[in-house]
């Protein structure tokens, strides 16, 4: 008799366990997106409801900040969830670094003023470069080609890379193409050497926003 009581009882407690459960979530900005489970459900605050024997995923998004995620499980041997929670969101540390732009990834041309020698040209071509970039990968007078190494910089929630590409458009009149590289991962601390990970990115760092216009003023016809 004793031995199916305390069945019973612990039968209950299950049963208690594992009953729905509500998480009311909020958020410091009061637009931020709520997504549950891949659906967009409210903005600012919501409460969600945690189905027993199940788990429930939150996302909390706004363009600008850093993104925010959570899982919430309603099971047997698993923490209990919250009764609330509250998302004290931060600036994307990337976007405040960089800048919208459409210089990205593409190839600007440079018609180099014909008053300056072919010589002093790589030469300040080069100044150019290394006024930004540490390191130059590859360099080749003779084809008027060069390349800079990748430079990396790691955020919060993001990898940026960036590199230079110098090339001959034309020799008459003598033009260059200059393209700024500017590629993200969506990760931290990602390998510079993970092409796959990487994709082209609309903005530039801010310490690169003046290359373009260097090449334009200091080679280009004024």
């Amino acid at each position: 008799m004793k031995s199916k009581l305390i069945m019973l009882l612990m039968c209950a407690m299950c049963t208690l366990a594992v009953k729905a459960q509500t998480v009311e979530v909020s958020a410091s900005e009061p637009d931020a997106k709520i997504i549950v489970d891949g659906q967009s459900l409210g903005t600012g605050s919501l409460k969600i409801k945690v189905p027993k024997n199940s788990c429930v995923n939150v996302k909390i998004h706004k363009a600008g900040f850093l993104r925010y995620e959570q899982t919430y499980c309603n099971k047997k041997g698993m923490t209990e969830p919250p009764k609330k929670q509250f998302f004290d969101m931060k600036k994307d540390d990337a976007e405040e670094a960089s800048i919208k732009t459409d210089q990205a990834n593409i190839d600007f041309s440079i018609e180099v003023n014909k008053k300056l020698d072919i010589n002093d040209v790589w030469k300040r071509a080069n100044q150019i470069v290394t006024d930004y970039f540490d390191a130059i990968e590859v360099a080749d007078k003779e084809t008027s080609y060069l390349r800079t190494a990748w430079s990396i910089q790691s955020f919060a929630q993001n990898t940026i890379r960036t590199r230079l590409i110098i090339k001959l458009s034309k020799s008459d009149p003598l033009t260059y193409k200059v393209k700024l590289v500017s590629e993200y991962s969506g990760m931290p601390l990602t390998s510079v050497k993970a092409d796959e990970q990487f994709h082209d990115w609309d903005r530039l760092l801010r310490k690169y926003q003046n290359v373009i216009s260097d090449f334009t003023t200091r080679l280009g016809n004024q």
